[in-house]
């Protein structure tokens, strides 16, 4: 019987991901002055566990490359290799290059190629400076030794050069086998080197030879230490896990749905039923919606991952641009362990990652300005996550010097953007946002082109969040991120428009009030509301979503104040219907995109409800009109 071997492809390529994060994630925390023996081991048996998969699978690109790292690792956490910061450089990039490689074969495309044997040559040029440097003391070390291949990888001699018989090197580990935690391969020769005298160095680690008196170490001569492997069993950790398809997880979700749908449907008809029967209805029901609410909190929580996934790539950011704009940056992160729905998670990469990198090319100052500033030498990003309620806020705060006022008015001038000199802060830091707009004096690889905050924030707003910047001179400034728990469910404010029901997201409500008739001014033919000190403008709802038979004044309806990612403003409605979680339905897949509308819900009899896009209907307001007048 043949077995069709592609259907483990993407087993392979979520391991080997998880296994390059944490080969990064312990070469970061790696201290070349004094390499943790663990942490090496532990790099050691993620490359060998991808060159074992990727051997079985053919993939001869990543096994040759994997191999040579591997030996290079080898002698590394045998203490036969000194590292360096210049060797971890070398892995970290290779890291870079090995990840390319496994995103191409799972994406079917050219490998590349180059890239590859670049990496290989730079690995074996280490391998190759390290062993002649080392020829005489390994001489000393063997002179008794007729064969030097009793290890459980190639020898010394092997290493420089020779990578063509890599794929031959599985070692029967089946088809995804890394070693056990804290065993190293030496443990597969206990039986044979026992065999031996002990002071012939058969075994995995060369013996040291007998003296009286012990030699010192210098640093040409890098110290070997032997730690007893620490057997431990991973079956637990595997048994409490299993891998499934995102689709059968949103399949899960939208079934759960459906199942709340039918919970209010079922809670209408039992209000409408009296006597006896009715109230055990209504008891089973009260049942039904405590149990309901459990499993859909069960489910939502399958699809919550912890942000740490994606915090985990920024040391390597921060260390690599640092390093290279000459500045000295320390990356803090908290709050990592915050959960969010993954399909969250894949669309913040790209904002965070510009966010950050924008903290360190324009916020943290170089040494020099940041010691005549008073400050210490070494300038701190945070990197923060929190939940709110429904709500998910991530910070990116830096101790730089604060966005500058006079030059981002200047340049939105140059831009032709309306601006006055009494703008209040909070108006200018939004004005970064504009497409094109860049205060960098000149175009480098790392800024300067007007091209990404533009981007970030419409990003964010296409997840459901918004961004707000603080910043003072001299002191920083901090970015933050606010966004829904989930995409897949909301927590709503229904409220009525003529004989619609719709949904206000309640991560964008401010309050609700019934306004007076001396808090409301007409400026054109635009209405506005005086409120908090200041001019809001309003959005008659019933006009944009085009509804008949709505309160038209306001003094006779409610306002709802609304925050959006680009202003506030204030919608008039009929009446509020009360706060309810709603499951979202997507309109553009059902009917089409309506604006002002970020989709749809199905209300407990049956009924379609719009679920308002704040960002959209702030499109609706007069924009400037807040500046325009004064209280």
């Amino acid at each position: 019987m043949s077995i069709d071997i592609k259907q483990f492809h993407g087993v392979f390529f979520d391991e080997s991901d998880e296994h390059i994060q944490e080969m990064e994630r312990q070469l970061m925390a790696l201290d070349p002055a004094s390499p943790d023996a663990e942490a090496l081991h532990s790099v050691f048996r993620s490359a060998h566990s991808i060159k074992g998969g990727s051997g079985i699978f053919g993939f001869d690109a990543l096994t040759n490359l994997t191999h040579v790292m591997e030996n290079l690792l080898d002698r590394a956490r045998n203490g036969q290799q000194q590292v360096t910061t210049d060797i971890v450089d070398l892995l970290l990039s290779t890291l870079d290059v090995l990840n390319d490689t496994l995103q191409a074969y799972r994406n079917d495309s050219d490998v590349p190629q180059e890239a590859i044997e670049a990496a290989i040559s730079a690995l074996e040029a280490c391998l190759c400076a390290d062993n002649t440097a080392q020829v005489a003391v390994e001489d000393n070390q063997s002179a008794n030794t007729e064969d030097d291949g009793f290890g459980f990888f190639d020898d010394d001699n092997e290493l420089c050069g020779q990578t063509e018989n890599a794929g031959d090197d599985i070692e029967g580990f089946g088809l995804f086998a890394p070693l056990p935690e804290g065993e190293s391969p030496e443990d597969t020769e206990d039986c044979a080197s026992s065999k031996h005298n002990d002071d012939d160095g058969f075994g995995f680690f060369e013996t040291p030879a007998i003296s009286k008196e012990p030699e010192p170490v210098s640093a040409s001569t890098p110290k070997q230490t032997i730690r007893k492997p620490v057997k431990t069993s991973s079956s637990g950790k595997e048994a409490a896990s299993i891998r499934v398809d995102t689709t059968k997880v949103d399949a899960m979700v939208n079934l759960v749905g459906e199942l709340v749908i039918t919970q209010s449907m079922l809670s209408m008809v039992g209000q409408e039923v009296d006597g006896q029967v009715g109230e055990r209805l209504q008891l089973a029901i009260d049942e039904l919606q405590r149990n309901t609410r459990e499993i859909q909190e069960s489910v939502m929580s399958m699809r919550m991952l912890p942000l740490n996934m994606t915090f985990n790539r920024f040391p390597r950011v921060v260390r690599d641009l640092s390093a290279k704009l000459g500045k000295k940056v320390t990356l803090h992160i908290e709050g990592g362990a915050t959960e969010i729905d993954k399909s969250l998670i894949e669309k913040l990469v790209d904002p965070l990652t510009h966010l950050v990198r924008n903290s360190i090319d324009h916020g943290i100052e170089t040494v020099e300005k940041r010691v005549a500033a008073g400050k210490t030498e070494s300038g701190n990003v945070i990197l923060k996550a929190s939940q709110r309620g429904s709500s998910i806020i991530i910070s990116i705060t830096d101790d730089g010097a604060g966005l500058n006022r006079e030059r981002i008015l200047e340049k939105a001038s140059q831009n032709h953007l309306p601006v006055s000199d009494d703008m209040a802060d909070a108006d200018v830091w939004q004005l970064i946002f504009q497409p094109g707009f860049s205060t960098a004096s000149e175009v480098t690889d790392v800024s300067g082109r007007g091209v990404g905050m533009d981007v970030v924030r419409r990003n964010i707003e296409s997840i459901g969040g918004r961004i707000e910047i603080e910043s003072t001179a001299g002191e920083g400034s901090a970015f933050f991120i606010h966004l829904p728990l989930t995409l897949a469910i909301v927590d709503g404010m229904c409220v009525s428009v003529g004989d619609q029901i719709f949904v206000i997201p309640l991560l964008n409500v401010i309050e609700s009030f019934q306004p007076l008739p001396e808090q409301l001014k007409t400026l054109g033919n635009e209405q506005l509301l005086w409120i908090r000190d200041q001019y809001w403008p309003l959005v008659h709802l019933h006009n944009h979503m085009q509804v008949d038979g709505a309160i038209q004044t306001p003094t006779e309806g409610i306002v709802v104040l609304l925050e959006s990612s680009k202003k506030r403003y204030g919608v008039l409605i009929d009446s509020l219907m009360g706060q309810q979680q709603v499951v979202i339905k997507s309109l553009e897949q059902h009917y089409k995109k309506v604006d002002g509308v970020a989709g749809a819900t199905i209300m407990g009899d049956g009924k379609v409800a719009m679920i308002l896009d704040a960002d959209s209907l702030a499109d609706a307001c007069t924009t400037g009109i807040s500046e325009e007048l004064t209280a």
